[in-house]
């Protein structure tokens, strides 16, 4: 019931930042899905949720919509969000989680950046729509949402606030509810999903109503320093979650030890170990070793391992080794 409870808090939390940084909730909230459902099920999840937070704010702030954005972005968007779904039932999400933590790290510099005080409204070029509206489908069918990763597009058009939030928002509410169709065609959705997606979209409806009546308030630099830390917040949660599944997905174990001068550091993942380790206060050692299954020893895995030795008395030596 706790988890429940936490779940609806943090849902009308995040979509109340993603209302004013443009985005974000779903990137925010995939951590804490996690626990609840299967790594797989989350974006069908956040999908019932953030297509309900898009219907939301496209009602709240429609006349504030960019049609001429929309147009030209949705017809790449919908074809690559299938692409998506397709590739998010062969293959684990996890890997392109942590790439766009890394990215959206990489938007910290952005956090000491004054914006202007007005908007620099810039021509829209079609190509770069519809090459925006291919990345975006794709990523949102593969991950369930792309929250903040697009919001620098949006900002260099020079959006006003209220732009950025009901344009975001239709461009988006065609791909979710493709999403949906696809993510039950593909067997992601179940009556456990699609409970926690009510969930997460009887918060994004609150959050909506609440910021309806905040946003108008909120000044525009303010608005951009918080969607730019929304970023980067988001991306280190990504990073810090992703990084976490891989290592317990590969047995990714990192050792360190350090006695009487002698320092060695080594790292495991899946059957093979890496270590470095420097001796005598003047040799280095650079070791690999990959385990297999033995044919004549079941249950008793052997080594084949590659060592690289540097010292200033013996020179570079390579030794090869077979072991138990």
């Amino acid at each position: 019931m706790l988890l429940w409870f936490a779940i609806l808090v943090t849902s009308t939390l995040a979509f109340g930042l993603s209302a004013v940084s443009g985005g974000g909730a779903g990137l925010i909230l995939m951590p804490l899905l996690g626990l609840v459902l299967p790594d797989m099920q989350v974006p069908a999840a956040l999908s019932i949720g953030t297509a309900t937070s898009s219907a939301a704010r496209i009602i709240s702030f429609h006349k504030a919509i960019r049609w001429d954005i929309v147009r030209h972005f949705a017809p790449t968007a919908l074809p690559f969000s299938a692409l998506g779904a397709w590739a998010l039932s062969r293959m684990n999400p996890v890997y392109l989680s942590l790439l766009l933590g890394l990215f959206l790290v990489g938007n910290l510099p952005l956090l000491f950046r004054t914006p202007p005080i007005q908007p620099n409204r810039k021509p829209v070029r079609i190509a770069s729509l519809h090459a925006l509206g291919a990345a975006a489908g794709f990523i949102s069918g593969f991950t369930g949402a792309i929250g903040l990763v697009f919001n620098g597009f949006y900002y260099q058009l020079g959006l006003r606030k209220e732009e950025v939030v009901a344009t975001r928002a239709a461009n988006e509410i065609m791909l979710h509810g493709l999403k949906l169709i696809l993510y039950a065609a593909f067997g992601l959705m179940s009556i456990h999903v699609v409970i926690v997606g009510i969930a997460v979209a009887a918060a994004a409806i609150l959050s909506s109503i609440i910021m309806r009546h905040l946003l108008p308030y909120l000044h525009d630099r303010l608005f951009h320093h918080i969607g730019h830390a929304a970023m980067v917040v988001a991306g280190l949660m990504m990073v810090i979650t992703a990084g976490g599944q891989i290592a317990r997905q590969n047995a990714a174990v990192l050792n360190y030890s350090h006695a009487s001068g002698d320092l060695s550091a080594s790292l495991s993942w899946q059957q093979h170990i890496f270590a470095v380790e420097w001796e005598h206060g003047n040799e280095l050692e650079l070791i690999h070793r990959v385990y297999i299954p033995s044919t004549n020893l079941p249950g008793t895995p052997i080594f084949h391992g590659f060592i690289l030795h540097m010292s200033p008395h013996t020179g570079i030596q390579t030794v090869r080794s077979v072991g138990v």
